[in-house]
């Protein structure tokens, strides 16, 4: 396993992060405790999961069976850089969701306890809060670092403009900031290329892309590796079915699974610190290690660009001059 700072911190993270909301609805405790287990075993050290994860309101439950695997032992929590989130609804009442400085004070707490940890390693905003002021945010992020219950604070879905604001307001308080953001990214999904990555770059912050295999789509359209289809999928494939035939026979052109190389291509991005890959299956999780292997020449990029084109890179030249 190969490793890399996370943006601008010292902190050192796999290059691969495991994704754990598969966790609960789709993958028993039992099975995602071998699953996490195999993850140090292939050495990442880096996981993510968020206080809604497992989708019953109000319980955790990914954390929970997080937690519970934490809590057999064994260094476990700590070989693990442990990222979760707060933003989403815990609750039916007025301030048990969004970015208050009371929900993210009584959301932590939570999570702590259902991780059963002291801290969290990375609390990333799972979303904007445009009620909330930044100065309000940074308080109660600030308050949480210096009890020791968060070390790093990231973001997830933001807009460049708000990665800018959040981290020139972080600077006036001489706070850290955010060091990392969380985005939809893979070759379907390019417009963080406009302004969110050049944010990331200018602030320092590493990207984590979240679906870098498009629920699966980019995984092949035959699902040799057993990967669900669901309404979303089926309709992204069907309208992308010329794109897709023409990336899978490229695919098997240079002799690599679609998984591998979707993986691959997110992976070479200079501003991706580690793509989240969730898996349901153990046989998920060890196939997602290939693409670490995987190395992609800039012929076959430039061809990848063809069939996936991007905005045409940052902005304002991918749409003025």
């Amino acid at each position: 396993m190969d490793y890399t700072r996370l943006g601008r911190t010292a902190l050192k993270v796999s290059r691969l992060c495991l994704g754990t909301m598969n966790f609960g609805p789709h993958t028993s405790e039992d099975d995602s405790h071998r699953i996490m287990d195999r993850a140090h075993e292939l050495g990442i050290n880096f996981f993510d999961t968020a206080n809604v994860y497992g989708w019953k309101k109000g319980e955790g439950v990914t954390e929970q069976i997080v937690g519970r695997w934490f809590a057999k032992g064994g260094g476990r929590r700590d070989k693990t850089v442990l990222a979760t989130k707060v933003y989403g609804s815990m609750g039916d009442w007025p301030n048990e969701s969004r970015l208050s400085a009371l929900h993210i004070k009584r959301a932590c707490e939570e999570s702590l306890r259902r991780l059963k940890t002291d801290h969290i390693d990375l609390y990333q905003m799972h979303h904007i809060d445009r009620d909330a002021p930044w100065d309000e945010v940074w308080q109660a992020m600030e308050t949480l670092v210096q009890q020791g219950k968060v070390i790093y604070v990231g973001s997830s879905n933001f807009a460049g403009w708000q990665i800018a604001q959040a981290n020139e307001a972080a600077k006036q308080r001489h706070f850290l900031g955010l060091v990392s953001e969380q985005s939809l990214y893979n070759l379907l999904d390019r417009t963080i290329e406009l302004e969110v990555i050049p944010a990331c770059t200018a602030y320092g912050l590493g990207v984590i892309p979240w679906s870098p295999l498009k629920a699966g789509v980019l995984a092949g359209l035959d699902r040799r590796e057993g990967r669900s289809t669901g309404d979303l999928q089926k309709r992204t494939e069907a309208k992308n079915r010329e794109r897709l035939e023409r990336y899978v026979a490229l695919c098997k052109e240079i002799g690599h699974a679609p998984a591998d190389v979707a993986l691959a291509w997110v992976l070479g991005n200079p501003a991706v610190t580690a793509p989240i890959v969730g898996p349901r299956l153990m046989d998920h999780l060890d196939g997602a290690m290939r693409a670490l292997g995987v190395k992609l020449d800039e012929p076959i990029m430039k061809r990848l660009d063809d069939i996936f084109p991007g905005p045409g890179g940052a902005a304002p030249e991918a749409y003025a001059w």
